[in-house]
C-alpha cells in the first residue's frame, strides 16, 4: 500500500530531524570531552543510554503532567560541578546548536526547565548547593541548586532570629525562585525574595563570571523577578537575612457556608493588605463535603502568621478583623523556623530534617493567576462557589494571598517585578488531577480555563496581570527560533507591564542572538 504523499514527507522529514539531532548530540558530547581536559566532565553526564538517565530526569520534575511517553526528552543531562564546567556546557551548546535548559528544583509550572519542542540539554543545577551563613553581618550566599527547605534549616542552623522572606514548599529550587520574584508569609513585612538579593554570580552566553560589579546593575535588575532562564546561568546569589522575633504565632481558621464564609471573606477583601505589616492572613478556597448529606460547600480556611505572641495577636484582630471570631484557642506559639513546617503542611513536632528532602510526590496539576485590585462583591464571589461544585474540582481550589505592607512601599520598576501598590491580593488558581490520560488533562484543564474566564471582570485590566513564578502559557508563548517583540509583549507586559520593555533592552544587550530561550523567555530586539 502507498503511503499518502503528506505522510511520506513528514515520515522522511523526521527521519532526517532525528538522524541530524543524533549527529548534533554526538558532536557536543565530543565537544565536551574535549574542552574539559582533566576536569573530566564524563561522570556528570548522563545519556538515554545511560542507566541512571530516567532517575536523573524524574528526580526534579514536579509536576507528572510532563512525565508522559509522548513528552519530549533531553538528549542530555549535565548536572556540573562548578564554574568550569558550566562554561564548558555553554560554550559546546553555543557551537553545536543544542538547547539548554537550566534546572534548579523543577517546579516550574509549565514543565519549561526540562521540556522542550527542539533537541536540547538538561543542565541540572543539583550539585550546586552550598550555603553559606554569615550571622554577624546578617546575609547569606546560597547556590541555585539549593531548595528552599536547605536554606531555611541552614539559617535555622546558625540562628534562631534571623529568618528569609522566600516560599512555603521546601523542594522548590532558590535559583528559578528568586529569579521570578518569590514570596512568602512574611511578605508584607520584608517584600519578596528578590527584594532581598544583594549579589549574584552569573555565567553570560560568553561564558564570563561575574558579579554584581562586572554585570552591571542592569542585568542584576534583571535578574531580581525577570527570570533568570532568559540572561544567564545564575550560580549563586547573596541574600540579606531578616530579623524574626523568637516567638511567632500561627492559627488556621475554617468556615464554610453555612458558616458565613461568604461574608467573612468579603470583610477580608476590605482589610487584609491594611493589616499590621507583623500579620499575614492569606485565604484557602476549596469545595468540601456539607454535612448534609450528598451535598457540597465550600470553605474558607483564614491561615495566618503573625511576628509575635498570641498576647499581642488577639486585640489587633479583635481591633482589624473581629468578624473572624479568633480566640486564643485557635493560635499556636512556636519559632519562625517551626512556623516553616506549620505552612509546608508537616504535622506538629516534625524534625527540621525533612527540610532536607528534596522530592516530592504531587498529582498533575495547571495553575493559572491574577491580582485582584477592587473587593469582589458577594454575588461575584457567590459565582466561583458554583464553580467549585463541578464535577472537576476534587482536588482544585484557591489561594488568596494578601499584599499592602512593604509591598506597597516598594517602586513597581525597583526590580522587575511590577506588582505593588494597588493590589489587594493575589489569586493562585490550582487544580490537580490523579487520572492518566489526555481525556482527563483536557477536562481539568478546560475547568480552570473556564474558571478564569468568569473571573475577568474581577481583576486587573489593560493587562490582565499574572505572576511569572506561576507559569501559565495560556496567556502567550513565544515562536521557538522566530520570537518578536510584539509577540512576547502579548504575555510579557502581563508579568512585568511597564518593565518589559527594560527586559527587553537588557536581552538585547547581553543575550543578542537570543542563546537562552525557552517558550516565555524574554526577546532580543533583533528578533
Amino acid at each position: 500500500m502507498k503511503l499518502p504523499v503528506s505522510l511520506f514527507v513528514f515520515a522522511l522529514l523526521y527521519s532526517f530531524l532525528l538522524a541530524t539531532s543524533a549527529h548534533t548530540h554526538e558532536n557536543f558530547l565530543q565537544c565536551l570531552t574535549l574542552h574539559s581536559g582533566n576536569d573530566s566532565i564524563s561522570k556528570v553526564i548522563y545519556t538515554p543510554s545511560n542507566s541512571s538517565y530516567s532517575s536523573v530526569l524524574e528526580s526534579s520534575i514536579r509536576n507528572p503532567r510532563f512525565l508522559t511517553p509522548s513528552t519530549p526528552k533531553p538528549l542530555v543531562i549535565i548536572t556540573p560541578l562548578g564554574i568550569s564546567q558550566i562554561q564548558e556546557i555553554l560554550s559546546c551548546a553555543q557551537k553545536h546548536g543544542m538547547q539548554v535548559r537550566v534546572r534548579s528544583g523543577g517546579h516550574d509550572y509549565e514543565g519549561l526547565s526540562y521540556v522542550s519542542p527542539v533537541p536540547f540539554v538538561i543542565l541540572d543545577m543539583i550539585n550546586l548547593r552550598n550555603i553559606s551563613v554569615d550571622v554577624e553581618n546578617s546575609f547569606a550566599w546560597v547556590q541555585s541548586g539549593a531548595t528552599l527547605g536547605e536554606l531555611y534549616y541552614e539559617i535555622a542552623e546558625q540562628s534562631k532570629t534571623l529568618g528569609f522572606p522566600a516560599g512555603l514548599c521546601p523542594t522548590i529550587g532558590v535559583g528559578g525562585h528568586f529569579s521570578g520574584g518569590g514570596y512568602g508569609t512574611i511578605l508584607r513585612k520584608y517584600g519578596l525574595a528578590a527584594d532581598n538579593v544583594i549579589d549574584a554570580h552569573l555565567i553570560d552566553v560568553k561564558g564570563r563570571f561575574l558579579d554584581r560589579k562586572s554585570m552591571g546593575e542592569d542585568l542584576f535588575w534583571a535578574i531580581r523577578g525577570g527570570g533568570g532562564a532568559s540572561f544567564g546561568v545564575i550560580v549563586a546569589w547573596k541574600i540579606k537575612l531578616v530579623p524574626v522575633p523568637s516567638t511567632v504565632t500561627v492559627f488556621t481558621v475554617n468556615k464554610n457556608l453555612e458558616q458565613n464564609a461568604t461574608k467573612l471573606l468579603h470583610r477580608w477583601q476590605y482589610v487584609a493588605d491594611k493589616f499590621d505589616k507583623d500579620l499575614f492572613i492569606r485565604v484557602l478556597l476549596t469545595g468540601v463535603n456539607s454535612s448534609q448529606e450528598g451535598k457540597k460547600t465550600v470553605q474558607a480556611a483564614f491561615n495566618s502568621l503573625y511576628l509575635g505572641g498570641k498576647d499581642k495577636l488577639l486585640p489587633l484582630m479583635q481591633e482589624s478583623f473581629p468578624e473572624l471570631g479568633l480566640v486564643s484557642e485557635d493560635c499556636k506559639e512556636m519559632s519562625w523556623i517551626q512556623s516553616i513546617l506549620y505552612f509546608a503542611g508537616f504535622p506538629s513536632g516534625q524534625s527540621l530534617d525533612v527540610l532536607l528532602n528534596r522530592t516530592l510526590t504531587v498529582p498533575s496539576y495547571k495553575a493559572k493567576s491574577d491580582y485582584v485590585k477592587n473587593p469582589i462583591p458577594e454575588s461575584g464571589l457567590e459565582g466561583i462557589w458554583q464553580r467549585l461544585y463541578e464535577k472537576e474540582t476534587e482536588l482544585a481550589g484557591l489561594i488568596l494571598t494578601p499584599y499592602g505592607g512593604k509591598m506597597s512601599e516598594i517602586s513597581e520598576s525597583a526590580i522587575p517585578f511590577p506588582h505593588r501598590a494597588g493590589n489587594i491580593y493575589k489569586i493562585q488558581y490550582l487544580v490537580y488531577w490523579s487520572e492518566e490520560g489526555t481525556a482527563a488533562t483536557e477536562s481539568h484543564v478546560s475547568w480552570i480555563r473556564r474558571l478564569y474566564a468568569y473571573m475577568a471582570p474581577y481583576v486587573s485590566k489593560s493587562p490582565r496581570e499574572a505572576y511569572i513564578n506561576y507559569r501559565d502559557l495560556d496567556i502567550g508563548t513565544n515562536n521557538e527560533g522566530n520570537t518578536s517583540y510584539r509577540q512576547a509583549r502579548i504575555w510579557g507586559t502581563k508579568y512585568f507591564k511597564n518593565n518589559f520593555k527594560r527586559l527587553v533592552h537588557v536581552k538585547t544587550v547581553f543575550d543578542p542572538t537570543n542563546f537562552f530561550r525557552n517558550e516565555q523567555t524574554i526577546p532580543p530586539l533583533s528578533h
